[in-house]
């Protein structure tokens, strides 16, 4: 019988040698109730697996190999390893974010380095089997700034509820909704755009239970909402204000955003400075309100997941991973509580996937 549980389980994504970091692939942690991680070590050598995804039916978790330019799909073996389940399959310059449809279907992985947004059909064992690539980018300021051509940047992709993918473009300061394409020449296709602010970079986002998304702006340390309408189930920008109490530093970036399990707070880490901002989602989702900044605990906050109570942040230039409660009454983080040595993290997923084979 295995000895962790996927629910007590997380996988990190790591940089290793060949994107200047020190880590050697994919990690497992152990999660206990009381917050407490534990290193397990290494499930699978892999390079640069800088972030994860993880199958929401099987027991196959997916990871793009950013300096490699690949996604590949990984299977569990014994108490916490992986193999590798199929081929690496190329993907785009600088794949950074892989996600997975929640049925199981497919899935999609945003490249920063040449904003390819590319589509993976799965089989039913959660191998991958076909590749697609989307519409590019047109920036949508190009015009406005004399021609001027700036690059594309695709950063992560979000599963909508109602079955569409939203995608953030951090060159083009652009959210694309994609509406997915069945039949023999399955992929994705442009439904319609959200314009952000010129230059304020749209990095990962997050579904409301209403059905507004959260985003957050690396460059201008924003909080954005693609509002939707409830007739037309188009998006359209409904706010933006910013990501911190304190208000953003030099050289502050921020990175990722999280909501908290019952959506009344969200949580926005902010490399630099090396905070995480707790906003309070305000008017049913339309609005978010920073309430308090706290120190990160460590040195480059990349990535975070809340999980039953717990705020966990990955450092990946201090190469940790330190622990808060939220506090359940006002969901603020408290003092940190734990630290572990986790080498150059870059992501923390949790293995949510039954162990069991697809009905």
């Amino acid at each position: 019988m295995d000895s962790f549980p996927a629910h007590d389980l997380i996988w990190t994504g790591s940089y290793t040698a060949d994107s200047g970091g020190t880590g050697t692939g994919i990690g497992a942690v152990a999660a206990a109730e009381d917050g407490t991680l534990r290193w397990l070590g290494v499930a699978a050598a892999a390079d640069s697996p800088s972030f994860l995804a993880a199958h929401p039916l099987l027991p196959v978790v997916y990871a793009v190999a950013e300096h490699a330019r690949t996604v590949r799909a990984y299977r569990r073996a014994g108490a916490f390893g992986l193999e590798p389940a199929g081929p690496a399959w190329p993907a785009g310059d600088a794949a950074c974010h892989v996600a997975v449809e929640p049925s199981g279907r497919f899935l999609v992985v945003c490249c920063w380095g040449d904003g390819q947004v590319l589509y993976y059909e799965l089989d039913a064992d959660g191998g991958i089997m076909d590749r697609a690539a989307a519409a590019g980018s047109r920036d949508p300021y190009r015009d406005a700034s004399g021609g001027a051509q700036r690059p594309s940047r695709a950063h992560a992709a979000l599963m909508l509820a109602d079955g569409r993918v939203m995608t953030t473009d951090l060159g083009h300061d652009l959210l694309r909704i994609w509406n997915v394409r069945p039949g023999p020449v399955p992929g994705l296709v442009l439904d319609h755009e959200v314009v952000l602010p010129q230059g304020s970079g749209p990095r990962h986002l997050v579904q409301h239970p209403g059905g507004h998304v959260f985003v957050v702006t690396e460059y201008s340390i924003e909080v954005a909402v693609a509002a939707m309408s409830p007739g037309s189930g188009d998006f359209r920008l409904g706010f933006v204000g910013p990501a911190t109490a304190g208000g953003a530093l030099p050289g502050d970036s921020a990175a990722e955003i999280a909501l908290a399990p019952d959506a009344g707070h969200a949580y926005v880490g902010v490399r630099g400075s090396n905070r995480i901002s707790a906003l309070e989602v305000e008017a049913g989702g339309a609005a978010l309100r920073p309430v308090a900044d706290v120190p990160s605990g460590g040195d480059w906050p990349r990535h975070h997941l809340v999980r039953d109570g717990w705020l966990h942040v990955a450092h990946e230039r201090s190469g940790d991973v330190v622990t808060y409660p939220l506090d359940p009454e006002t969901g603020l983080p408290g003092s940190p509580s734990g630290r572990l040595r986790v080498a150059s993290p870059t992501a923390l997923v949790p293995a949510r996937a039954r162990l069991t084979p697809r009905e």
